[in-house]
């Protein structure tokens, strides 16, 4: 009986853990739907602390680069000699048309994303290509054992307001979607902040891959809160780049 009733205080307040209301001061609740997602102002502090090799891409939302521009980065020659022979056309198959990206390219475009915070993860549900990331709060490093995905293993921690994502272990995938793209070397860290009435929630995503880049990158990246909403299934339908191709 004793341990019974241990083990059931413990899963309540496991449970308490989990819905515990969230220091407004120092941790913000990022809970809720956030859409769609559009080019953020940049913060001029924190350019100013941006290592100086590292150029602010202006290609958020529906912004895209025209083919051969990849916003100031700095492309090694193999990536490039890629990227070149890139054409609009190599997506619209039915194998790559419903492939998703990699969240360096997926978090800056412009669909919603819904966030579910607790004190030992945060979840985003990203609309585009119904991507989920789980962000633990509750780890320092890394492990060793991890699969490389699209969307990598997250570890999370507060800095003061900001919350400070470290995301490693993503599979190679998209940069800017005309033709460059990242090995699974990537390293990406992001920082998400509110706005001071709560209702804007900015980003600065950075990233490095010394395989393809000769410097690093980053983005300024906003949501606006939308009350009572939820991500839509994306419902990605490959037969549509059948019919592109006739």
């Amino acid at each position: 009986m004793i341990r019974a009733i241990a083990t059931l205080l413990a899963l309540v307040m496991a449970y308490g853990a989990w819905n515990a209301p969230v220091d407004a001061q120092s941790r913000p609740d990022l809970s809720g739907y956030w859409g769609p997602g559009r080019a953020g102002k940049p913060d001029p502090a924190m350019v100013a602390k941006l290592p100086p090799n590292t150029v602010v891409l202006e290609d958020v939302g529906a912004t895209e680069f025209p083919v051969g521009q990849f916003g100031g980065l700095i492309v090694k020659p193999a990536a490039l000699e890629a990227a070149r022979k890139w054409k609009p056309a190599d997506e619209m198959t039915v194998s790559r048309a419903c492939l998703p990206p990699s969240i360096v390219y997926a978090m800056q475009g412009p669909f919603p994303i819904e966030i579910h915070q607790g004190t030992e993860m945060i979840v985003i549900k990203l609309e585009y290509f119904d991507m989920v990331r789980i962000i633990f709060t509750n780890q320092k490093e890394h492990p060793a054992s991890v699969p490389h995905t699209k969307v990598g293993h997250s570890i999370g921690r507060w800095d003061g307001s900001t919350l400070v994502v470290n995301t490693t272990h993503i599979s190679a995938s998209t940069i800017t979607n005309n033709g460059l793209e990242h090995s699974d070397k990537v390293h990406v860290i992001e920082r998400f902040w509110l706005s001071p009435d709560g209702q804007t929630l900015n980003a600065l995503q950075e990233f490095e891959d010394p395989e393809v880049l000769g410097n690093r990158g980053a983005r300024f990246i906003a949501w606006t809160k939308v009350p009572g909403e939820h991500v839509l299934p994306y419902e990605c339908d490959p037969s549509y780049a059948a019919n592109y191709a006739k």
